[in-house]
């Protein structure tokens, strides 16, 4: 996520801060916040005000402390929130984004502990029309099975590794605890993710597993690495298991981007369905999606942008099978006033098939909305981003 900085001068006794130029705190944020219209949400079409369509709504606090030998300590405490209303986006957490700190070494890399995106997403994400930034969440894969939109979950309990760029390769490595007394690997979650970025070449890969997100099924430890209470878990099952590769080419004023991601989730027993909250579902699921982008620069402020996403489906739950799919469209123009605000026209047309009969796996469902009565849901959005 793109985040203008703005030097922070707090009021005495509020904040200590050194005047000394080897350290720094930084307020930033974004404001996403639009209207909406979408063809079906439970048999009615439907108007309304929307935030973080396709960015987090967020203010936060960074900082960095020289500590000499080129080490920094750093930190972030991030807060997400929901534009249209004020209220917290994920419920309850007071710094539901990020809330972390850590060691910055210029030649060794960065280890942080704390909540934090995972992975997978810190490098897949933006190859993504979801995770890049444009799309967003809105473009997000069905029931953003892979972790790529810009909404991504937030982990707690974790220890990350970041390796510094060696010729244009960098890595990532994560550990998150369960904190679970007794079982030590109740809702706990790993991963690790490399990627190459060389000129007008970009490319990534990565796995990150989620053991009992939300608690599982048997919901032993739902407040662990992935917890439910606060949203953070899309699928609430024993294990998930996501790993995928991409990469995109710019060339002049277009990138063209391609990749695959591949999600296992085994023994569910909920599935987050948008505006309807937790929805059940059983059995097993198996979910590959293909996602072709692209973005052309009309002007330096004017851009287009495209994604097209065929997510092929296996579903079984012992009793039943089926074999769903989806195909999904993203279009999107943006126009930046300035370099902190923008704003943008995006539709999101969506259409399922072979689902199994009354399930959520059925209905349509674009990211962020409820589910549709129907197989098809269309979704259009002007918005409004601000930066700072």
């Amino acid at each position: 996520m793109k985040k203008s900085l703005l030097a922070f001068a707090a009021l005495p006794g509020a904040f200590a801060l050194s005047a000394h130029a080897q350290s720094s705190v930084t307020l930033y944020g974004v404001i996403d916040t639009g209207l909406a219209y979408a063809s079906n949400q439970g048999g009615h079409g439907s108007w309304q005000q929307v935030s973080a369509s396709t960015e987090n709504t967020v203010f936060g606090l960074r900082g960095s402390e020289d500590l000499g030998g080129g080490l920094h300590a750093v930190f972030k405490l991030e807060n997400g929130f929901n534009a249209n209303s004020g209220s917290l986006y994920n419920a309850g957490d007071a710094f539901g984004e990020q809330a972390y700190a850590g060691l910055q070494d210029n030649t060794y890399g960065t280890l942080l502990i704390g909540r934090q995106f995972d992975t997978f997403n810190d490098m897949m994400g933006p190859l993504a029309a979801a995770g890049g930034s444009y799309g967003g969440s809105l473009a997000a894969h069905p029931f953003d099975n892979d972790n790529l939109a810009a909404d991504s979950m937030s982990v707690n309990d974790v220890v990350k590794y970041t390796s510094n760029a060696y010729d244009g390769v960098s890595f990532e490595g994560m550990y998150a605890f369960g904190n679970k007394a007794g079982n030590f690997a109740d809702n706990r979650a790993w991963g690790f993710s490399a990627a190459y970025s060389n000129g007008p070449v970009n490319l990534a890969a990565g796995y990150l597993e989620l053991g009992g997100p939300g608690g599982g099924a048997d919901d032993a430890n739902p407040d662990g690495a992935v917890a439910r209470d606060d949203g953070s878990a899309d699928f609430v099952a024993q294990r998930q298991r996501i790993w995928g590769a991409g990469g995109n080419y710019t060339f002049g004023k277009a990138t063209v981007g391609l990749l695959w991601t591949h999600s296992q989730i085994g023994d569910m027993a909920d599935v987050y369905a948008g505006g309807l909250g937790y929805a059940g579902l059983g059995g097993n699921l198996r979910l590959d999606n293909y996602e072709l982008n692209a973005r052309y620069a009309l002007t330096p402020a004017l851009s287009i942008a495209g994604a097209y996403t065929f997510t092929d489906g296996a579903y079984g739950d012992g009793a039943a099978s089926a074999s769903p799919d989806w195909n999904q469209f993203t279009l999107q123009t943006d126009y930046t006033f300035s370099k902190r605000t923008d704003v943008y026209l995006e539709g999101v047309y969506q259409h399922v098939h072979g689902g199994p009969a009354d399930s959520v796996l059925d209905d349509a469902m674009i990211n962020t909305l409820s589910p549709s009565s129907t197989q098809t849901q269309v979704a259009v959005e002007i918005g409004l981003r601000h930066q700072f």
